[in-house]
């Protein structure tokens, strides 16, 4: 099987382990794709809602598929997030070509990439954790039932519909949210002199050159494998902001799958115990 040749991929906000998780795209489109760096910008696995009772094929498949792509050669980065705030503790861990840190500055040709997940710049993660927790919970079952009544319309031929960014597009606060995350983001760049500032989090997928009286920088948000199904790709001194479609290559069946799954269950098996240590050292 052919695949594309990028020089870098950046993915985040994929939440394996929760229903919203796109898990069977996203891995379809990691296998059209050879990729010499892939960036993981945070929220891969969503621990915040992690449950041992959903953790589905699908989703143990792009774990697999990522530990299939470090084996073979492509650098691996790992981004810490909120939802995966838990593995920051493991910050600066390097096992080969995976690499797991909490923010990454490469140098790309003549021009610099800082990249970082984004929830330092949400007050409401850093100061009500237990308030983003539940409103993560509301978010996952929206999506759930988002997805029954997509299926709904589009068997009786009707175009889908997506209530989050209906909601998002209409509540002014969130608008407010997202516009103050991209000038935060961009001012900070722009006064440490990188050429790009790459993010995730708000799940919203961008591509903007930002500019201001001290200089400018290119905003870049890599968006999400939950509503948007989105990812950034650079290639000869170029960004694209890559848009999933259904036309794209199919899965491919991997020789060895055996030793994938051991290495992904042991994987699982250390955030499940990591995840149950932290709960016993807060109570």
């Amino acid at each position: 099987m052919k695949r594309r040749k990028v020089e870098l991929v950046v993915i985040s906000d994929v939440h394996l382990g929760t229903y919203g998780s796109h898990a069977k795209e996203l891995n379809k489109y990691l296998s059209s794709i050879n990729p010499k760096t892939l960036i993981l910008n945070g929220d891969i696995i969503d621990i915040w809602q992690f449950r041992k009772s959903y953790f589905p094929k699908s989703h143990l498949k792009v774990i697999q598929k990522i530990i299939n792509l470090a084996s073979k050669g492509t650098k691996v980065y790992y981004i810490t997030g909120n939802h995966d705030e838990m593995l920051r503790k493991f910050s600066e861990m390097d096992m080969g070509n995976f690499t797991l840190c909490d923010k990454l500055v490469l140098e790309l040709e003549d021009k610099k990439a800082w990249i970082f997940h984004g929830d330092v710049f949400d007050a409401s993660v850093n100061h009500a954790k237990w308030i983003a927790k539940l409103g993560g919970l509301g978010y996952d079952y929206l999506i759930l039932i988002n997805r029954f009544i997509n299926w709904c319309l589009v068997k009786m031929k009707k175009e889908p519909y997506s209530f989050s960014k209906r909601i998002k597009a209409s509540v002014k606060k969130a608008v407010k949210h997202i516009s103050d995350f991209e000038e935060t983001a961009t001012e900070l760049a722009i006064e440490k002199n990188y050429d790009y500032v790459i993010c995730g989090h708000i799940h919203e997928p961008k591509k903007i050159k930002k500019t201001t009286k001290n200089g400018s920088t290119l905003y870049l948000n890599s968006g999400d494998w939950v509503e948007n199904l989105t990812a950034l790709e650079y290639q000869k001194k170029r960004w694209k902001l890559y848009h999933y479609h259904d036309n794209i290559l199919p899965e491919d069946d991997e020789n060895n799958a055996d030793s994938e799954n051991i290495l992904t269950n042991q994987l699982i098996e250390s955030v499940i115990l990591s995840k149950k240590s932290s709960k016993k050292t807060s109570a």
